[in-house]
């Protein structure tokens, strides 16, 4: 399969490493966590994997650990240690940005696990050495198996285009507004699985 090329929502690289109410890098929570972080990295790559792994690894996938709650900005991923794939996108791109490494977000239309349609799944993309290079903290499972790579995709999943799964190539310096939306108004993890996009 061809690497997705990667399209941004505007060519100003400073729109993604601001802070937002939902990548809100200037909270203490994630000042304190990337500080932290950054104390073991001996460079910007190795800090961008240090958070990486730390989202991935250490913040459940809420549907991995049958967690009710819901989370969206960064800042309550980081201190409930819970979210969907969309909110530990935000908790990333909030780590890495708030070590001026610039992070867009970007998401692929997939198929529900149990086949029941399709479904938009949140992943983030890091610029380094002058390219994009996409991520997926998700959590990795029996089946999945994604990491940290500048040298090739190591993504949890690769769309199926005979699925009608596919790759939405923009890089977005803020959540899709269809996504934000669903996380805001679900009171619960189920409530928010009936209710995520199925395409944007």
């Amino acid at each position: 399969m061809e690497p997705t090329e990667l399209i941004q929502d505007t060519p100003d690289l400073s729109r993604y490493l601001t802070a937002d109410e939902v990548i809100d890098h200037d909270h203490p929570l994630v000042r304190e966590t990337a500080a932290h972080l950054a104390k073991e990295a001996a460079d910007s790559y190795a800090y961008a994997r240090a958070a990486y792994e730390f989202v991935r690894d250490v913040i459940p996938h809420s549907a991995d650990a049958e967690d009710p709650r819901v989370t969206w900005r960064a800042s309550d991923v980081l201190g409930q240690r819970t979210g969907i794939c969309h909110a530990k996108a935000h908790a990333l791109a909030a780590l890495l940005r708030a070590e001026d490494i610039p992070t867009a977000l970007c998401y692929q239309r997939l198929r529900h696990d149990d086949g029941s349609g399709h479904v938009v799944h949140g992943l983030v993309a890091v610029r380094f050495h002058g390219a994009w290079h996409r991520q997926d903290p998700r959590g990795n499972k029996p089946g999945v198996a994604a990491g940290f790579s500048l040298d090739g995709e190591r993504l949890a999943w690769l769309p199926d285009p005979e699925s009608d799964e596919a790759d939405y190539p923009t890089l977005y310096a803020a959540p899709h507004p269809d996504v934000l939306a669903v996380l805001k108004a679900a009171p619960d993890r189920s409530h928010l699985w009936r209710t995520l996009p199925a395409a944007l």
